[in-house]
């Protein structure tokens, strides 16, 4: 019985009775989405202000606005180059797999893909301008994670800049930042509610049958993400002397959290709080996870790249070495279109499908019902990803205290 007193424990529980209730019971699926749908807001209504005093303590609070800059461009150069290799193993398992032959384009029950997906892709003038938020309060209102971000680096540079005067300032964002968490420690404890509303919508919505068309798809993204996991990130962490299965049993809770919710925002407070414990620098997790939830979305990356792939094979659109690099290139842009866009997925693949110009939109349509099944992928290889970003730079900037990350992750694994 104690260890059902254990979080992953009953976050596991949860999301098998979601799926058991979402089968038999079909009609419960807007009461289990509104369950998922709280959860969800109550982890939305700390992460903005969370993000900023993490940015703000992290820059401020680092003093040396030269080692916060370091930081700040190893993080982006990691970014592009994990991401690059995000897009290129989709692309190749893709091609050996070929989850779209035999696909007929009419086969699936095709959802219409909404307006603003199948007319428009990304207009990068008001992308760009999106960043500079017009109105600070009201970025903070929308939850607009990009907006917070600038916002946050320019209001800690400022702070940073005030030196000794500045003391008191950090020192009342501390005290806040202790308030914030000690909110989260409350709202994680109802996850396992979230949790199984977020699995019984999922299965009780789509049910299964979809997956009896596009099951190969679905596999091949599993597959491609297991290979991205334990290949990629692997030999990133074991060349660096960190162990990923013991990285992977600290974090357990968060990511069956992230499987139930089908989001990554939903754990992004205690990935923080985890990795902080865990001995990273507050400066580098302060700077590395809030941007890495708006540029480091390996998994969202991986999902739009063998997208590519599946539709080019519908339609049979061959496409060529020269094709498939282009590909490469305009997802390293286009994938950036996500950063702070909520459920932008389809307009970003819209947007390269578009400038491509050799795949029908028409047929993101097949996309859409098991889009849901593939959503808990994309956001479990996203969290693995930045937790994997902050270690990894932590390291290299000797912001780690080595001892007490092994004394905390391998007492977690153990646990």
């Amino acid at each position: 019985m104690k260890y059902l007193k254990i979080l992953y424990v009953q976050v596991l529980i949860a999301i098998v009775l979601g799926v058991i209730v979402g089968h038999f019971f079909p009609g419960f699926s807007v009461t289990a989405k509104l369950l998922a749908d709280m959860f969800i807001n109550m982890i939305k209504m700390i992460i903005a202000p969370v993000i900023f005093i993490s940015i703000v303590l992290g820059i401020a609070g680092a003093g040396d606005l030269k080692k916060v800059g370091r930081v700040g461009i190893k993080g982006l150069i990691y970014f592009e180059i994990v991401t690059t290799a995000a897009i290129v193993i989709g692309l190749i398992v893709g091609n050996v797999i070929k989850p779209g032959s035999g696909v007929q384009s009419n086969a699936v029950h095709a959802e219409p893909v909404t307006k603003a997906a199948s007319s428009v892709g990304i207009d990068w003038t008001e992308f760009i301008k999106h960043i500079v938020p017009d109105n600070a309060i009201a970025a903070f209102a929308k939850g607009d994670i990009i907006q917070v971000l600038f916002f946050g680096i320019l209001f800690a540079v400022a702070l940073a800049k005030m030196g000794e005067k500045g003391k008191s300032v950090i020192a009342g964002f501390e005290k806040i930042n202790k308030i914030l968490f000690n909110i989260l420690h409350m709202v994680i404890k109802i996850s396992p509610i979230g949790a199984f509303g977020g699995m019984a919508y999922t299965i009780g919505k789509f049910g299964f049958s979809t997956l009896f068309v596009l099951g190969k798809l679905l596999i091949t993204f599993y597959i491609t993400g297991f290979l991205f996991i334990f290949v990629i990130l692997y030999l990133i962490l074991k060349f660096n002397g960190f162990s990923l299965w013991k990285l992977l049993g600290y974090i357990k809770a968060e990511l069956l959290i992230v499987l139930g919710s089908s989001s990554s925002e939903a754990v992004l407070p205690n990935i923080m709080e985890k990795l902080e414990k865990a001995g990273c620098s507050r400066n580098v997790v302060g700077l590395i996870i809030p941007s890495g939830y708006s540029f480091n979305l390996d998994g969202t990356s991986i999902y739009l790249s063998l997208a590519i792939i599946f539709l080019a094979q519908v339609f049979g659109v061959n496409l060529t070495l020269g094709q498939e690099l282009t590909v490469i290139g305009i997802l390293l842009l286009t994938s950036k279109g996500a950063a702070g866009v909520t459920g932008s997925g389809f307009l970003v693949l819209t947007s390269t499908l578009t400038i491509l110009n050799i795949i029908p939109l028409e047929g993101m349509a097949l996309l859409v019902g098991v889009d849901r099944f593939m959503s808990e992928g994309r956001a479990i290889i996203n969290v693995i990803g930045n937790t994997v970003a902050t270690v990894i730079i932590s390291k290299s900037e000797k912001e780690i205290d080595m001892q007490q990350y092994r004394l905390i992750v391998e007492k977690a694994e153990q646990a």
